[in-house]
């Protein structure tokens, strides 16, 4: 759109991926006057290039698995093939759904949204290109950075053919016969998974020790366990020198002079945060290699200039972003909101099995208060009726303080996703494992596993041993 300016907005938002939509719905919200600029389209990464369509994937991946184990709860039912043209339309089904709820929420908002690539020309000015060439320049009384992030590559591979990202494998749904991950964090786990519950041979490469390093060595090791008896080949501590392919097929060449072969290689070594196209150091905004450097309120030190989302160095979440977004606008129509705590943002990866985090591993716990100021518990999901019925294996694990609250809840096991909410609030509120006890769990629930875990803690053990 095209608007005649006659005063600034009360904020001007570039990037309406998660983190910049929330910030302009919530300042609108507010009684604010909210020019939103976004060059794709809304919703970002994580609706069309991430969380969304992977998922949707991964959900069609747990289908897959369930048919194939049907004769195990006694129902005939048997696996035969993807139809990967199917599987894209399902995914792409789910992702335009979405899509058009979120314009309409827009729409309904009184956002003025702009299409075009928005270049920051001053301190309060955005310069926007539209798709025909055409510019304006907005002013705003304040300026929200939301630029997210894109796939990052390593120095000697060229993405392009058998050699992708997971932009790529969302963009255009195949199952590989062998599929080569470089990288065994969050991204590469999940395609790992679901390529591997699709029919797929899968080798996992990763450099680190273990499996998703950010996250508690009992998850890394319960996860790699899990994926060797599905016949996925985990290879940690391992480099890559080259990648080279053909039409027959992809090589990937290793630091030991090793190689595998595969038909297919992703490039899943994380994401980098967008911050060389929007003229943002011209205007002494401060970027490090992380993103945009910002205090605790998410303000970068320039004029009324804040940044939000993965663009901020921290956890590249989508439920991050949508926290900054409203604390940020929240902050601008005068509030006082907290400052959003990393610790208490939970993480999932949402492979097979899940793991579902919050607050510090026992390592990081460790380092903070020392070995004597800190007690551990793991609780056997094996003991959860819930979980025989699922048939998923896997644990609760609650770090504390020794005689102080909790700190950090990690959690590997079928859908278990779904339980991190609670364990958001203890770790949020600092509650201590006698807090907990006190509540009572739904039975037969995997829920039910944390009221367990806690009332072990507590010394006040039910199904299992202290």
């Amino acid at each position: 759109m095209h608007v005649t300016q006659d005063e600034p907005w009360d904020v001007l938002v570039l990037g309406a991926g998660s983190g910049g939509y929330a910030t302009a719905l919530r300042a609108a919200q507010l009684g604010l006057r909210v020019a939103l600029v976004e060059q794709d389209k809304v919703g970002g990464t994580c609706l069309h290039r991430g969380c969304i369509p992977t998922k949707a994937l991964l959900h069609a991946a747990e289908v897959a698995d369930q048919v194939r184990h049907a004769h195990d709860v006694g129902v005939r039912a048997s696996f035969e093939d993807v139809d990967q043209a199917a599987l894209q339309r399902y995914q792409e089904q789910v992702v335009r759904r979405l899509y058009q709820g979120l314009q309409g929420l827009v729409s309904a908002s009184s956002v003025d949204l702009f299409a075009g690539h928005g270049r920051l020309v001053g301190p309060d000015v955005l310069r926007v290109t539209g798709p025909d060439g055409s510019t304006q320049d907005l002013t705003g009384r304040h300026v929200v950075l939301a630029t997210g992030s894109r796939s990052r590559t390593l120095p000697g591979i060229t993405v392009g053919g058998r050699i992708i990202t997971s932009d790529d494998a969302l963009e255009n749904v195949q199952v590989p016969r062998h599929a080569i991950v470089l990288g065994g964090g969050v991204i590469g786990v999940e395609f790992a998974s679901l390529w591997r519950s699709l029919g797929a041979d899968v080798t996992v490469l990763e450099a680190l020790e273990t499996l998703v390093p950010a996250e508690d060595p009992s998850l890394s090791t319960g996860l790699a366990r899990a994926f060797r008896r599905r016949g996925i080949d985990v290879r940690t501590g391992v480099r890559v020198s080259s990648a080279t392919q053909d039409a027959d097929g992809v090589r990937v060449t290793l630091a030991d002079g090793s190689a595998v072969d595969g038909d297919l290689l992703l490039v899943a070594i994380g994401r980098e945060p967008v911050t060389d196209e929007s003229g943002l150091a011209e205007q002494g905004v401060r970027i490090t290699d992380a993103g945009i450097h910002t205090d605790a309120a998410l303000h970068t030190g320039v004029g009324s200039i804040y940044a939000v989302g993965d663009v901020v160095p921290g956890l590249q979440l989508a439920h991050r972003g949508f926290a900054h977004g409203i604390s940020v606008a929240e902050r601008i129509s005068g509030m006082t909101p907290q400052p959003i705590a990393e610790e208490t943002i939970p993480r999932v990866t949402y492979s097979d099995p899940e793991l579902a985090s919050v607050g510090l591993t026992e390592p990081e716990a460790r380092d903070r208060y020392g070995d004597d100021g800190v007690r551990v518990l793991e609780y056997s999901l094996a003991g959860n009726g819930r979980s025989q019925i699922l048939g998923s294996t896997g644990l609760v694990k609650i770090v504390r303080q020794t005689e102080g609250p909790i700190v950090g809840v990690h959690l590997i096991g079928a859908r278990v996703s779904e339980q991190i909410g609670e364990a958001q609030l203890w770790v949020g509120w600092e509650a201590y494992p006698q807090d907990i006890a006190a509540f009572i769990h739904a039975h037969p629930t995997q829920n039910e596993a944390l009221g367990e875990a806690a009332l072990a803690l507590a010394g006040q053990p039910l199904h299992s041993h202290t």
